[in-house]
Formats: C-alpha cells, structure tokens, sequence
C-alpha cells in the first residue's frame, strides 16, 4: 500500500516540512551526487554518514575494518581490540555528528522519493499540531532515537547508516496517535490489480509497522530504527495528545471519489 494524500486539512503553511523536504532533495543531488561511480559513493558514506561501530567505538573506522567490509563482505568487522597505530581512513571524522548528517542522506532514487512521499502527507499535519520549534526538535529526536535503536541490535556493524526513514517513522507514529480515523487514498497492488482506496490511518500505519518485522535482513533496510522511530513518536504523541490534538475533528473522504 502506498499513500497518496490524506483528509486532513492543517491551519498553517507547512513551512518545516517543505525545508526538510528540499534539504533531503538538495542533499542527495548537489552534495551525494548520486549519479557518480561507486567507489566515490562509497567514500562519501563512510567519510560522512553514521556507522554502528564507530558510535559504539567513539572512533573512525581503521583501514582493516573498512578493508574487511567491502571486500570480506564482512559487515561486523567491528574490532573493538583494534591496535592504537592501525591508521583510521578518515580520522578527521566526527562520529557524533554522522548521526545527524545520516538523516539527511539516501541510498537511491526509489529511497529518497519514497521516504518524501511519507514526509509530506503526514509530517504537515504533525507540524501543524506541534508548532515550528516542536516540530523541529521531535523530527531530529525520532531520528536521533531510530538510529540508537539500530546501533543497539547491530554494534559491531560496519556498514554506513543512511536516510530519513527512522525520523519520519517517528512522524507516522505521531499521526496514527492524534489522527487515528482519518482517511488515506492510498495504491494497494496486488499482483496484478491496482485499486485506489480511502483507508483509515491506523490500518495504513498499522500494516506498515507489522511490515517491518518482515524485512528481508539482505536488503539492507534498518527496519529496527524504523520501528524504534515509529514507537517514539507514538509514545510522544501519546503523552502530549490532549496538547496536540485538534478541538475539531478533521475531514474525512468525501462519500464520492475524488476528482483526479
């Protein structure tokens, strides 16, 4: 099921989350450079992006480690014993602030253009109910808090962690909490049948959380920092619900389709 807009109808411009958006898009197109060769993408991820170990470490990774996980295809080559002279490939680097620089970078078109779709249909309406400055410290902190969750299952990885996935799912968790019944028109294929239907929020939302559990490991989807994000917003929202939601209820689907 993919979603394509929702009956919920916000008070204010939705400036934040259009600037998250345009950051992310500006990000993987003008500093990522997306359409370079591989080996220079995988140079900027690990000079820029948040690595498991390295948090857990507090230190870049050494030349074995980074050796040993591109070409052993050993993606735990954490080595927590690691000689004080094995030299760091990029030892200017700050592995507190990857963690910040990761939620605004993306591994593919698919990704980025998939994770903006969630941004946009349910990050206004989160903006709208929790103002500007809340909204910016609970986007970074969902995404603070999904990446602790990674990093907690996988130590001793050393692959770079990409994306604004773990923020936004902190978002949906947000919404499914405050917004509940509102309604989604959403694609739902199936094999070979594509059908357009209003499905309310907490069934959306609800499946896509199940979803995560289901992950193929070799896909390289942080599928915990997904639902450790989504459980944090939904904990927040949760305790702050009588603040943030609406003094009237939101529209719901018209009983007539939409005209497109």
């Amino acid at each position: 099921m993919i979603p394509l807009k929702d009956y919920n109808p916000t008070r204010r411009f939705p400036v934040i989350t259009l600037l998250l958006i345009a950051i992310n898009v500006g990000v993987y197109f003008f500093v990522q450079r997306p359409f370079g060769d591989e080996t220079s993408q995988a140079k900027f991820s690990y000079e820029v992006a948040a690595i498991p170990c390295e948090v857990v470490q507090g230190r870049p990774l050494t030349e074995d480690e980074v050796i040993r996980t591109l070409r052993g295809n050993d993606d735990s080559a954490c080595d927590s014993n690691a000689p004080a002279g094995d030299p760091e490939v990029f030892p200017n680097k700050s592995v507190w602030l990857a963690l910040l620089y990761s939620m605004f970078l993306h591994g593919s078109l698919l990704h980025i253009g998939g994770n903006m779709l969630f941004l946009w249909i349910f990050g206004n309406n989160i903006e709208d109910r929790m103002g500007i400055p809340g909204y910016i410290a609970f986007y970074l902190l969902a995404g603070l808090v999904a990446s602790a969750a990674h990093i907690l299952v996988q130590p001793d990885s050393t692959v770079p962690v990409v994306g604004a996935s773990g923020a936004i799912a902190g978002v949906m968790g947000a919404y499914v909490v405050l917004f509940p019944n509102v309604k989604i028109r959403s694609l739902i294929i199936l094999v070979i049948v594509v059908l357009f239907r209003d499905i309310p929020a907490k069934w959306l939302l609800g499946v896509w959380f199940v979803m995560q559990f289901f992950t193929n490991p070799n896909e390289g989807v942080a599928w915990v920092a997904h639902v450790g994000g989504f459980l944090f917003g939904a904990l927040v929202a949760f305790f702050l619900r009588d603040r943030l939601r609406p003094s009237r209820m939101p529209l719901v689907a018209p009983e007539t389709n939409p005209t497109w």
